[in-house]
């Protein structure tokens, strides 16, 4: 631990490391397919009933509310595909795939900044992907100061864009800051070279560390780095060896990703599905990372992500306002998140909007309307209620039961009694303390956080009924 840490965090660190000797048969009880809950309901649930008239409704109504904004942009293409992957991706390295698709999302950008009054700051913007460095330097300085013309920003608004160490230059680096982009977030998943070989990214550490080194040097305030546990050829002792690398390079933030296995999604990931650690070994090598960054005195934010104990996160949590969006975890609570490009995913109000996944009707649709939903949903009463429990239970690990009544109107343990009843075996096992004011999640329920949450999901049980499961496994 370092010199500063108090005596109550290592109590804490050693009570979880005590918590996380679990049995094999704890982990078949627990590691079955679940939800992430980046929204509720989950994606799933959401019907092409809903489209574009019902998308330009929200904004309106998101207008009206004068709610602040968060912009997402997604930025699609990879030079190569990582057989991991299980993102919305295209690949391809003739850049001339570019120029096209920029035309169009501005387009969309154009469209969408329409129903955005001015008054309404933008606190946050993300672009995701794909590699959105798969663009060249002019081509992001293009497309941000086009976003920038469209909409005010605020001040202290929180600007991150996803990069590749492989394929990002000191020339990007060097554009996007001075451009206003404050966050970085990259990719290492394991810096082990038979892993890296399996999962066709070959990344050495030396890269990696200098890009870090240079996004220091250029000021950016924040750099968040992204691991998966889990990968081929993976074990507890050459995980290690990746997450003492990664301690030394020191970010800000890191994201212990669970690989997640959906062959009948992404056949490419069936290549090397016989050299998976799966059980008590997969468990292990999430085990073992957790406890270095918890000795390194990173803070466990919950489900996969860590934190330096200054960083926003971390404060948020602790002030308890740390939200959940299709980014993960974020501390821009109550702002509307409008999705432009292929596949986007809008979150306004109390409403869900997705674009179209196939580029040509992504297109189609934008050149005929501006905007590209394919489907959404609307919320209902019962809907926004589980939301708001199951967003403080992911964020805060805690769920205050008058405080939801008396924002709901409802009495807590009636509302929710079925709930109850499902957790109940989840209590005896440890995983959660419940009285007559509080669910709270213990340090081995942050772990398993994800199956908490199902409780209160009445949609999974027609789900699960499903041939093909929906989700990943929770570990």
């Amino acid at each position: 631990m370092p010199a500063n840490s108090t005596s109550a965090d290592s109590a804490a660190v050693n009570q979880l490391r005590g918590e996380l000797r679990v049995s094999e048969a704890f982990l078949a009880k627990y590691n079955r397919p679940g939800p992430r809950y980046t929204s509720y309901p989950t994606a799933p649930i959401w019907n092409d009933a809903f489209g574009p008239v019902d998308l330009e409704s929200v904004h309106e109504e998101a207008n009206r509310a004068g709610s602040p904004v968060s912009l997402y942009m997604h930025i699609p293409f990879c030079e190569s595909l990582c057989l991991f992957c299980a993102c919305n991706v295209i690949i391809q390295k003739n850049k001339d795939v570019a120029p096209p698709y920029l035309s169009v999302l501005r387009q969309e950008i154009h469209r969408v900044s329409e129903s955005v009054s001015r008054d309404r700051e933008v606190v946050q913007l993300h672009w995701g992907g794909g590699t959105p460095t798969y663009l060249t330097p002019p081509q992001i300085a293009d497309l941000f100061g086009y976003t920038r013309e469209l909409f005010t920003f605020a001040p202290d608004a929180e600007i991150g864009i996803e990069v590749d160490p492989r394929v990002t230059t000191p020339a990007h680096l060097e554009v996007l800051r001075r451009l206003g982009f404050n966050r970085l977030s990259m990719g290492v998943q394991d810096f082990h070279p038979e892993v890296q070989q399996a999962i066709h990214r070959l990344q050495p550490f030396e890269l990696t560390r200098d890009l870090i080194a240079s996004a220091r040097e250029l000021g950016f305030d924040s750099i968040n780095v992204d691991l998966i546990y889990g990968l081929p050829y993976q074990s507890p002792e050459r995980f290690a060896h990746t997450v003492d690398q990664i301690i030394s390079l020191a970010p800000d933030r890191i994201a212990l990703f669970s690989y997640a296995h959906v062959p009948w999604l992404k056949k490419q990931q069936g290549a090397f599905a016989a050299h998976l650690p799966a059980g008590m070994q997969k468990f292990d090598i999430f085990r073992t990372g957790l406890a270095q960054f918890l000795d390194a005195g990173y803070l466990y934010i919950g489900m996969d992500h860590f934190a330096k104990p200054g960083d926003e996160l971390a404060v948020a949590q602790q002030q308890r306002t740390l939200h959940r969006n299709f980014q993960g975890y974020t501390t821009k609570s109550g702002a509307d998140l409008y999705g432009m490009g292929v596949t986007a995913i809008s979150g306004i109000q109390n409403a869900y909007a997705q674009n179209h996944r196939e580029l040509r009707n992504w297109e189609a649709a934008v050149a005929e309307r501006g905007i590209a939903t394919m489907r959404g949903y609307r919320l209902s009463a019962d809907d926004r209620l589980r939301r708001a429990v199951i967003s403080r239970l992911l964020c805060h690990t805690v769920i205050f039961k008058d405080e939801i009544s008396r924002e709901f109107g409802v009495n807590f343990d009636e509302y929710f009694a079925d709930a109850l009843q499902k957790l109940r075996g989840a209590r005896e096992d440890g995983l959660l303390t419940e009285s007559a004011r509080e669910i709270r999640a213990t340090g081995l329920g942050r772990i398993f956080i994800r199956n908490l949450a199902m409780a209160f999901d009445p949609y999974l049980e027609k789900q699960q009924l499903d041939a093909q499961p929906l989700f990943s496994k929770t570990l």
